[in-house]
């Protein structure tokens, strides 16, 4: 019997190490193409001016056509310009120097509204100050910094959901109502890098990559608590995006650092792409909701992604796994290496039913809903049948890390329909609070995890997995 045990785990050991080195695809991800071009565009020749009152964004627009004829690079003399809206052309390089500051305009009239996707419900809503949709060979460069002034978004939200929409019971609208301004956009489009900038206080998120695939996000910095805490100002955004390439940024954002997602509830079961194939290495996230966020939009599911070499302190949570109950979706092989973090909430936080007056849509008496937005009725109408909204986290491989200063070891929630499955943690050294809870899991281990907490111990934790291994599977 002892024997036959052994050759069980054994298999299981080998199987475990298979999946976690199973990683060939992780060198095919990122740009693989470069605008070729090199002929210089000076958007100055083009009638933009540096006096910080002029928005300069025909004159760009202007530019950056031209260049799309032929291809090539679009650059600026040293200054200061503002601008609205861009939309960047197939062949282009838009170069922004290590003299160059580009301020956002603070008018919505100058994002028009386009076809998009904004926290998993796909609708109209601003363009973002720069825009690469539906084009392939671009590039966004330079050692020079853009300001998006998004305070202006900032407090339109807040106003709009102190004064309006929490009294009348409308929080889970607001986030789509209060439309407010990407500083990146990505959509639809291929072999595109950003690389080098450093971006200040986005309206909303910083850098979206939405429908695209083969993106490099490289040596990118980040900087949304300038002019106070902006609300949704997230890092980095991969959502239903594949082959994606980002490393060596610095992000200090206030909401989450770098985050993936791929559709929320009825809408995005509907549009069902994922995003997969994701390699994120060797970055730093400073204040923010999670150095790596997981959701909470996973209906067209998240997997096959490699976060290593990665940096975080002050951050809210560590590794972030969330969803809610009509979200739907499958989170998996998942690989996390070589992490060192600091001063944080959470090392790792897991949940299924996350932020429910946000999660979960509900029309308050005395509205009739036939006479609401569009965007309403998608974000009201029902997943069918509800087991369907129920996601799946599992096969996760953590494996090398070293935690200094954190709140909580784990917070770790599955369901009792709904184990949170093979989560494996090993090679963990880590200085805590409290070594927290696993409940409602099926198949978890720890190897080699080292972990010193004032309340709790890794025995107490691997006491609540056990207990939640065995109501997850009743």
């Amino acid at each position: 019997m002892k024997t036959l045990i052994s050759s069980i785990i054994l298999s299981f050991l080998t199987l475990s190490l298979q999946a976690q080195h199973n990683l060939e695809w992780a060198k095919k991800v990122g740009s693989r193409q470069q605008p070729s071009a090199k002929k210089i565009y000076w958007v100055n020749d083009f009638g933009a001016k540096s006096d910080t009152v002029t928005i300069n964004t025909k004159a760009i627009q202007n530019a950056i056509d031209a260049a799309s004829r032929k291809g090539g690079v679009v650059r600026f003399k040293p200054g200061t310009y503002v601008t609205g809206a861009l939309f960047l052309k197939s062949n282009v390089q838009l170069q922004i120097d290590k003299d160059v500051l580009i301020l956002g305009s603070t008018s919505f009239d100058d994002y028009p509204e386009i076809d998009t996707r904004i926290a998993g419900i796909e609708m109209k809503w601003p363009a973002a100050l720069f825009n690469v949709i539906g084009q392939k060979r671009v590039a966004i460069t330079g050692e020079g910094k853009v300001n998006a002034r998004g305070k202006f978004c900032w407090d339109k939200y807040w106003n709009m959901r102190r004064n309006d929409y929490e009294p009348k019971g409308l929080r889970w609208i607001v986030d789509y109502d209060a439309k407010r301004v990407r500083t990146v956009l990505i959509q639809n489009a291929e072999d595109v890098t950003l690389k080098g900038l450093t971006f200040s206080n986005a309206g909303f998120w910083t850098i979206q990559l939405l429908y695209s695939s083969y993106v490099t996000v490289t040596g990118v910095t980040v900087r949304n608590n300038e002019d106070g805490k902006g609300p949704s100002t997230d890092g980095v955004d991969v959502d239903s995006s594949s082959w994606v390439l980002v490393e060596n940024c610095d992000i200090d954002c206030n909401d989450d650092n770098f985050c993936l997602k791929a559709g929320r509830d009825w809408d995005g079961l509907r549009v069902n792409r994922p995003t997969e194939y994701v390699v994120i290495r060797n970055c730093i996230a400073r204040r923010g909701g999670g150095l790596l966020t997981l959701g909470s939009e996973t209906s067209g599911s998240i997997r096959h992604v490699l976060a290593e070499n990665m940096y975080a302190k002050g951050t809210g949570n560590g590794f972030h796994i969330k969803s809610a109950l009509t979200r739907g979706g499958v989170v998996e092989d998942i690989h996390i290496r070589n992490w060192k973090l600091d001063s944080m909430k959470n090392v790792f936080h897991f949940t299924m039913n996350w932020n429910p007056t946000y999660s979960y849509s509900k029309l308050p008496a005395g509205y009739n809903e036939n006479n609401i937005p569009e965007h309403w009725k998608t974000m009201l109408r029902k997943v069918e049948p509800e087991e369907k909204g129920i996601p799946l986290f599992r096969n996760i491989y953590v494996d090398g890390m070293k935690v200094d200063g954190a709140s909580k070891f784990m917070d770790a929630e599955g369901l009792p329909s709904r184990a949170l499955e093979n989560f494996h943690f090993s090679n963990i050294k880590a200085t805590v609070t409290s070594a927290g809870k696993a409940h409602f899991t099926k198949g978890w281990t720890f190897d080699k995890v080292e972990l010193v907490a004032k309340e709790g111990s890794l025995k107490d934790l691997s006491a609540t997995v056990q207990d939640g291994r065995e109501k997850g599977t009743n």
